[in-house]
């Protein structure tokens, strides 16, 4: 079987426009929510300067890889997750490995889009000029408890995606990603400066980007493992399905550098937006501030915009930069879903929107009103949202990640991915980092993330 030639007898499929095209569609569906909400919690938690040192590090070498395999196996089949498995075999596990990575972004979507509502919400009142209002102890806990409001924003910020993926690759995806992503470098560069110039925030700067070996731990690597999933859209059949519409003669390594770097670049504004700030505004108590974990964001940010001068200004900003990227990658997760529905069933798209909007609604919905009306009802003692969170992130991510490297290395083989991104002259600089990291490191990594936070969830370990 030539697997360099597997759309030979395929229907034309959808594409991007170009290498453009692909890196910031590809970087929109990377920087999101992991990148503005997640990384910065994750990274006071951890060490500070410690923890982004191991994470660029690991964005270099085990991110790279994964993208590197996912984008081939992508473009090489012309497929969405579950068809570019199988395209390699019949085999079980290839079947059930192509399936966790096609479901993954259709229980992660749903209650993406719930948070993608409660920014949303935060947005209107700063536009409102309620930035006292929102600084409130309690706002954010009533909120969320309140059933209906986090309900309604939730169905705004679920239809504002569907409808830019019901657009398309061109006329939606990509056209969406060419007018966001240039808009959120701007602002998140704008509340840089702002934060970073703050009186005090000089410390806040000097903890995040400056490593202290001190803090170090085994869990500052785990979690900065963990976070590479959400950063770079690891193992949610984001990166095959977009492959699938990368041409021909676009680099796949060139492309795979520049997301690198934008997602990375975004990630640290993301640390210099919010924990200089923190520290700016707690002085002396800023470590105990920063360990708020993912509350940081709705909960102290508000405290310090409403701190500063041009508080509903910088907050209407910050939030606004968070909505954009929240809606590039919720749009990204949708369109994988979508594409394996096309490609498995050969339903219409108009059909395929139909039901994965009946299920982001219902599966949303639970976690919309997962802390208020449906408070009591748990999960292995989670919330609806923590539950999807935690088996998807936790549990299908590693797993997926784990199948794609057995593919690559005992399936495709190396050599055959090595020929994909080396087409059309293309370089492949890193390919030995590569072939080591497939076949050795990431199998490893992402078992021991399974493993650390299956134990970690059932209260073995504390992480």
């Amino acid at each position: 079987m030539s697997y360099n030639n597997a759309s030979d007898n395929t229907p034309k499929r959808s594409s991007f426009s170009g290498k453009l095209g692909f890196v910031l569609s590809a970087a929109g569906a990377s920087v999101g929510l992991g990148n503005i909400w997640r990384f910065p919690y994750l990274a006071a938690k951890y060490g500070g300067g410690i923890f982004l040192l191991v994470y660029i590090i690991l964005a270099l070498t085990f991110g790279y890889t994964m993208i590197i395999a996912e984008t081939a196996i992508g473009r090489m089949t012309q497929k969405s997750p579950v068809g570019a498995y199988t395209h390699f075999g019949s085999k079980a596990w290839m079947k059930i490995g192509g399936w966790i990575n096609a479901v993954i972004p259709i229980l992660i979507v749903p209650y993406y889009s719930v948070i993608g509502g409660w920014v949303m919400k935060y947005l209107w009142e700063y536009i409102r000029g309620n930035a006292k209002f929102l600084a409130q102890d309690e706002m954010f806990s009533g909120f969320i408890a309140s059933g209906k409001s986090p309900e309604a924003w939730f169905l705004i910020f679920s239809m504002a995606t569907l409808v830019i993926i019901f657009m398309g690759v061109q006329s939606g995806i990509e056209r969406v990603s060419r007018f966001m992503m240039p808009i959120l470098v701007v602002l998140a560069l704008i509340v840089c400066i702002y934060s970073m110039t703050r009186p005090g925030a000089g410390a806040g700067i000097a903890y995040f980007l400056i490593p202290d070996p001190s803090r170090f731990s085994w869990m500052t690597v785990v979690a900065a493992m963990g976070q590479m999933f959400y950063s770079l859209s690891i193992a949610m059949g984001i990166l095959v399905t977009f492959g699938s519409y990368m041409k021909k003669d676009v680099a796949i390594e060139g492309s795979t550098r520049q997301v690198e770097f934008f997602d990375t670049m975004i990630a640290v504004m993301a640390g210099l937006m919010i924990i200089p700030a923190v520290f700016a505004f707690h002085g002396a108590d800023a470590g105990e501030a920063l360990q708020a974990g993912p509350s940081l964001m709705f909960i102290t940010m508000p405290k310090i915009f409403n701190s500063m001068g041009f508080g509903n200004v910088i907050g209407a900003v910050f939030f606004l930069l968070v909505l954009f990227a929240a809606l590039t990658s919720s749009i990204a997760l949708a369109e994988s879903a979508v594409s394996t529905f096309e490609d498995q069933f050969h339903w219409s798209r108009h059909k395929v929107m139909i039901i994965i909007g009946i299920v982001m609604i219902t599966l949303g919905s639970l976690s919309a009103l997962g802390y208020g009306p449906l408070a009591s009802v748990k999960i292995i003692g989670m919330q609806f949202l923590d539950f999807f969170d935690f088996i998807t992130n936790s549990v299908m991510m590693p797993i997926a990640a784990f199948a794609t490297c057995i593919l690559v290395v005992f399936v495709i083989g190396r050599e055959k991915i090595a020929a994909e991104v080396e087409r059309e002259g293309n370089t492949f600089h890193r390919k030995k980092i590569f072939n080591f990291m497939v076949k050795w490191l990431c199998p490893i990594f992402v078992l021991i993330i399974l493993a650390s936070s299956v134990a970690s969830a059932f209260g073995w370990i504390k992480m």
